[in-house]
């Protein structure tokens, strides 16, 4: 009684014709890709989010020679900038950066030098201040600072802002690229594998086909089995992904806004959506299987008539 529920569900043999091996690692394979894909676009919003939060709202405003003064008997250049910030609408919170702040800032680049003060040049004065939607912009505060301590330099966030969001879109447009890319590549691949299967099958089909068969029927038969082998496949690679996944968001959790000082685990590291990819490429290679088989057998078959 199986034997004979199995022949009636795979009435053209296609168990046999539609190998079950090559097939399912080969979208496992698309599956990953896609994966690293989703993933590479979320990080980087995320980590955009976290630079743009910052850079946006702040300015950098550097004073050559800050120990002269302005004139005889006038405050020191730093002094007068400082003050002239703090007077500013739309600024606050400026802050000079001590020695030890900006030898800390310096050291990757300077090494100790840069903190026992034995650098050849004279560093700079630097102060850091918060810039609301008031603010004026760059190109105008720094002429005027420059009035009152010539050399002064203004760097806003702003340009860098810009710049990062440019290149967020453009890492997430060439993520959905990949994305497409990787799609259609699976059905290429779907597709494939059920011209083979047609090829394979040809007598069996044109018989039941002359004896009345409906296109629909014998396109379903194709494309259940390969929705089945494309979802197969679709799951393995979403659970090989996984762990990959979380291994890289754990490296890199100290550079996104919502982590904290300390390092996070496996399970919050990873964003949830990317915790259901099993789920999501499941589906996702199923529906790709199913529709690719449709199409490939229902243009043999007119070509057929």
């Amino acid at each position: 009684m199986a034997k004979r529920h199995a022949s009636r569900a795979d009435r053209i043999g296609l168990r046999a014709a539609m190998a079950d091996r090559l097939l399912p690692f080969m979208v496992a394979a698309m599956s990953f890709l896609a994966a690293l894909a989703l993933a590479g676009s979320i990080a980087a919003g995320a980590l955009a989010s976290h630079w743009l939060s910052g850079a946006q709202g702040l300015m950098t405003v550097e004073v050559p020679t800050p120990s002269q003064p302005v004139a005889a008997n006038g405050p020191l250049r730093q002094d007068a900038v400082l003050t002239l910030l703090q007077a500013t609408k739309g600024l606050s919170d400026a802050h000079l950066l001590s020695g030890t702040e900006l030898a800390a800032l310096l050291k990757p680049w300077l090494g100790a030098a840069a903190a026992d003060g034995t650098l050849p040049i004279a560093l700079p004065a630097v102060i850091v201040v918060k810039a609301d939607a008031q603010a004026p912009d760059a190109t105008v505060l720094g002429p005027k600072l420059a009035s009152v301590a010539p050399g002064t330099i203004v760097d806003s966030g702003a340009r860098w802002a810009d710049r990062l969001a440019a290149l967020t879109t453009s890492l997430r447009a060439s993520a959905a690229a990949v994305l497409l890319i990787v799609a259609l590549v699976a059905a290429s691949v779907v597709a494939v594998a059920v011209r083979a299967g047609l090829s394979q099958r040809r007598e069996a089909i044109e018989i039941i086909h002359g004896l009345g068969a409906l296109d629909s029927d014998i396109a379903n038969q194709f494309a259940l089995r390969a929705m089945r082998l494309a979802a197969t496949g679709g799951l393995l690679g979403g659970v090989v992904a996984v762990p990959v996944l979380a291994w890289l968001a754990l490296l890199s959790s100290s550079f996104v806004a919502s982590a904290p000082a300390e390092r996070l685990d496996l399970v919050t590291a990873l964003p949830p959506l990317l915790w259901g990819a099993p789920v999501m490429f499941t589906l996702a290679t199923a529906l790709i299987g199913w529709l690719a088989a449709q199409i490939t057998v229902r243009g043999w078959l007119k070509r057929l008539a």
